[in-house]
């Protein structure tokens, strides 16, 4: 059965992959090893020409992590796919990529504290400038950039407000324009959300998350549906900046693809529950989770996603001393500033992940200090809702 025939499951543990592996093992072998050998100089020819595909050295190719690459390309529906050593490699390389001095990237106004870092204070530093606005808004896309806008990025749903952005609106506007897309797909995973068959140029995911789903690995992937743009993105930006992967951590995101769906679903379901138990509960003054009927972006998000995915945001009254009372009651959820693992993490992204932005303007950026976010994990539901009520007791 070829790939391309397989359902999302199927491919997840089976697509990629050009040959049998040695010794008929099932599980693919780790390849440890920093550099490759060759039988002569014409094959080194072949491989310097790009008119081989065999192995040369680790930073630029290893058959683990070309197996990664390819199940992720396949998951995406993507051409190929770049194999980063953590989130954020994968996202700062997509951007320096695609800008040049004097270009400019719009952003959402809600990003993950690390990338709204690189955007604002990194960029610029080599003569790239930015943009924010609210990409929610059904403003005309028009006046917020100019003739210098080469890219347009951000995460949907966003981090940590679960904001939704209206990925074919964007993709609309963009393409005549010659402005590239970029979509950090980490949140929804392709299991749920497939941002390239929507128009997107370019979706990244910090692997570390849903795609591992341990908590042992730290890794980013990039996906695009045009090849030569990945051979670029590989060789001059990934192998140049030395962003490699570890073949151990390909090996591992791979053991973690195999249950990507299943995990998938099991998150989604937990975190349905636990945003219907915030909506009605009197100590919780708003609910951010995207699967809520007549919640902000639930109509978009239903029509770009097969599913809400597990991060759930809430306020609860009395603002961030409450916030903090009850966080720090937390005893089943663990005090965290990751997520898409199987526990169940919870923290106040103004003070952790999203620490950069300037607190004075955090309503600007859709964001408060007393914000609280939930990764929802696999644990029993009964216990999860058992322990948030406990919580939200302390309030």
């Amino acid at each position: 059965m070829k790939s391309g025939e397989m359902k999302f499951d199927t491919r997840s543990i089976h697509a990629g992959g050009r040959h049998g592996n040695p010794e008929n093992a099932l599980n693919p072998p780790i390849f440890m090893t920093s550099t490759f050998t060759f039988e002569n100089t014409d094959k080194v020819d072949a491989v310097m020409n790009f008119e081989s595909d065999d192995y040369v050295y680790t930073r630029g190719n290893n058959p683990t992590l070309r197996l990664f690459e390819e199940r992720m390309a396949s998951l995406e529906n993507g051409v190929g796919a770049v194999a980063f050593a953590s989130g954020m490699a994968a996202i700062s390389s997509v951007l320096f990529s695609l800008l040049r001095p004097g270009d400019n990237v719009l952003v959402h106004r809600t990003l993950y504290g690390s990338s709204y870092s690189v955007v604002t204070k990194v960029l610029p530093k080599y003569g790239m400038g930015y943009r924010i606005a609210d990409l929610e808004n059904e403003e005309d896309l028009a006046s917020v950039v100019d003739a210098r806008t080469k890219v347009i990025y951000f995460e949907s749903p966003s981090n940590p407000n679960l904001s939704v952005v209206d990925i074919r609106r964007i993709c609309a506007f963009a393409a005549p324009r010659g402005i590239k897309v970029v979509i950090d797909n980490t949140f929804a995973t392709p299991y749920f959300q497939r941002p390239l068959e929507l128009g997107v140029d370019v979706v990244v995911h910090s692997a570390t998350k849903y795609i591992c789903g341990h908590g042992d690995v730290v890794a980013g992937v990039a996906v695009s549906r045009d090849a030569g743009y990945v051979q670029s993105l590989k060789f001059d930006y990934m192998c140049e900046f030395g962003g490699a992967l570890s073949p151990f951590n390909a090996w591992l995101l791979l053991r973690g693809l195999k249950t990507l769906g299943v995990r998938m679903r099991q998150h989604a379901a937990n975190a349905m529950a636990v945003a219907r138990r915030l909506e009605a509960h009197p100590r919780v003054s708003q609910v951010f989770y995207p699967g809520l009927e007549g919640s902000a972006g639930h109509d978009v998000a239903a029509s770009q996603m097969s599913g809400f995915g597990a991060i759930v945001s809430f306020e609860v009254e009395g603002g961030l001393d409450a916030a903090k009372r009850v966080v720090n009651a937390s005893e089943l959820f663990k005090l965290a500033v990751s997520l898409g693992d199987c526990e169940t993490l919870i923290q106040l992204p103004a003070a952790m992940t999203h620490r950069g932005y300037d607190h004075e303007r955090l309503k600007e950026f859709g964001l408060t200090e007393s914000m609280i976010r939930i990764s929802v994990g696999l644990e029993d539901i009964e216990d999860i809702l058992s322990e948030l009520d406990r919580i939200l007791a302390r309030a």
